[in-house]
């Protein structure tokens, strides 16, 4: 399965479905043009601990890194996963 993205004007959510079910989510938020605050990340007891949160946070590192945004983790989860990881200290605001 694969992660999808849409967003409007102003907030957008990284997802995963299955048969338009759907198993996984990471919304945000625009903060200006340049800032993406997380707000809440959900994953289907189906497929928790398979790394799918992860990867939810890997695709928005790679969105802001594409258009030059800056990410405010105010998600638990989220702000977790950027605490573990450094490789991300290029696109989040702490």
């Amino acid at each position: 399965m694969e992660i999808k993205h849409r967003e409007n004007r102003h907030k957008g959510s990284f997802y995963m479905e299955d048969n338009g079910v759907l198993l996984a989510e990471m919304t945000y938020s625009f903060a200006g043009h340049d800032k993406l605050i997380i707000d809440h990340t959900l994953v289907s007891q189906k497929i928790q601990g398979q790394g799918i949160g992860n990867s939810l946070v890997d695709a928005a590192v790679a969105y802001s890194r594409d258009n030059n945004i800056k990410i405010v983790p105010l998600c638990i989860f989220a702000k977790s996963v950027f605490d573990k990881n450094r490789a991300y200290d290029d696109v989040v605001i702490r």
